[in-house]
């Protein structure tokens, strides 16, 4: 069977299971494809091919056993560098940390290989996964293989590069502030951010800043179709004791009403034409799949909680990090954080959690009414790269564009990112937003989407 890596991680999974292909076929395939095209878009940065056909082998001995493999048996996946895979870095896209090795396993990681899948490489992130944009001083740039003079996309962008271009068939990441989500729409790819709390995580090697219900990264899936999304999410949403904030929600929630509100213009946003015309075509998708959508004005406010999440995530410990960047002497990292010094420094903890409460009151009543909402991943389709560096309009341009992304997380809402097809060889697409772990809400809504258009596939970078 040729060009096994064009599958998707469910075909792959049936595949292995009834030993039409063993899992070690997968897995050299998988390598294969990334040694044919991760030299031209530096997805993957660390990878052990023996270790991966010994994972490999593993599972195949397991299916000859009679055991059951699990739902991702033998199923090639990407992991962040910024997570801990026991004998490797965890980087974080830093020199300061590329002596960090590993002695455990996070618990994604764990949750992965319980799942019976194979951690094919580590992928890329821009320094501290600060930016969305993926460069840094450690492993290089990451180019978007669609069109490598767009960004792929941060600070997941290796995730999405690499399963964009076939490099495995699932891809983790982590979504602060659109970490999954943008590298999904830069990509042509689907990405969900799942509610806080959903996902166990857990990092040993570094010194970590104080994680928890304030702000932390959330991990999450990136693929090229909703249903291997959702058993990504599936898999990773195990129980990790090592997490404290991790919630035992099922990931079937409530029936409600197959209604919608799409805003083509959140909060001001004021989003391109084409970005406005791919929401549009989404609702359209919906209506004929049975979903009711409501066109409204306006949703529940994003710009206050924008400015606020930003503050938790870079004005908590704000001289911290800006000494740690300069020591990393990494120039993005560097723009980010002085670019954004007036809005989050000083900072205070206690009123940005007094409105957080207040502003998320007024999110779950909205969400009362409506399965979902529909609306922008961005203002703009995906920016040319490097797009933050070139002068302090465009950084103010980035960082306006990226408010729906921005804003979410700071309610601990999920967001899935729908890709729905080109502007050119641009990707473009949209976000579906929900309750608090209504990630079947947004999975439901994303497949209607989905299939109302051309399904992503894997590609050959672009040149």
């Amino acid at each position: 069977m040729q060009d096994l890596w064009r599958l998707s991680a469910a075909e792959m999974a049936s595949l292995i299971r009834s030993k039409k292909v063993s899992a070690k076929d997968a897995a050299t395939a998988a390598l294969a494809r990334l040694d044919a095209v991760n030299p031209m878009i530096n997805a993957v940065v660390d990878h052990r091919p023996e270790d991966v056909l010994a994972q490999a082998s593993a599972i195949d001995a397991a299916i000859g056993r009679g055991e059951d493999p699990g739902p991702l048996g033998g199923v090639p996946v990407t992991v962040k560098v910024n997570i801990d895979q026991q004998g490797f870095a965890t980087t974080n896209g830093l020199k300061l940390q590329r002596n960090a090795i590993a002695k455990s396993n996070s618990p994604v990681i764990d949750n992965l290989r319980k799942s019976g899948a194979v951690i094919l490489g580590r992928t890329n992130c821009p320094a501290f996964s600060y930016r969305w944009f993926t460069t840094n001083l450690v492993h290089g740039d990451t180019k978007n293989p669609r069109d490598p003079s767009i960004t792929p996309g941060g600070s997941s962008g290796g995730a999405g590069a690499a399963v964009a271009a076939g490099i495995g068939h699932i891809a983790h990441g982590t979504d602060i502030a659109g970490s999954i989500r943008y590298p999904a729409y830069a990509c042509g790819v689907h990405g969900l951010r799942p509610t806080m709390g959903r996902i166990a995580a857990f990092n040993a090697a570094l010194p970590e800043r104080p994680i928890g219900p304030q702000i932390s990264a959330v991990s999450g899936p990136l693929a090229r179709t909703i249903s291997d999304i959702r058993i990504a999410l599936a898999a990773m949403s195990a129980k990790d004791y090592r997490d404290p904030w991790w919630v035992p929600a099922p990931l079937q929630g409530p029936a409600m009403p197959k209604r919608v509100a799409m805003c083509l213009n959140p909060d001001g946003l004021d989003p391109v034409p084409e970005v406005k015309a791919a929401v549009a075509d989404a609702g359209k998708r919906l209506e004929r799949a049975g979903w009711t959508v409501e066109e409204i004005a306006d949703t529940p406010p994003l710009r206050e909680p924008a400015d606020l999440q930003t503050k938790l995530w870079l004005g908590d410990g704000y001289e911290a990090q800006l000494e740690a960047a300069e020591r990393e002497g990494d120039p993005g990292a560097l723009a980010c954080l002085r670019g954004n010094r007036a809005k989050v420094h000083p900072f205070d903890l206690s009123k940005a959690l007094t409105r957080r409460a207040t502003l998320t009151r007024e999110w779950l009543a909205f969400f009362e009414n409506y399965a979902v909402l529909l609306m922008p991943v961005s203002g703009e389709l995906p920016f040319p790269d490097q797009l933050d560096r070139k002068d302090e309009a465009s950084f103010a341009r980035v960082w306006h564009a990226q408010l729906p992304q921005i804003a979410i997380p700071f309610m601990g809402l999920p967001g899935l990112t729908v890709s729905t097809g080109l502007v050119g060889r641009v990707p473009v697409g949209v976000q579906l937003v929900s309750g608090r772990y209504r990630e079947d809400l947004c999975l439901a809504a994303g497949e209607a989407v989905e299939a109302g258009g051309t399904p992503s596939a894997a590609i050959d970078p672009a040149g």
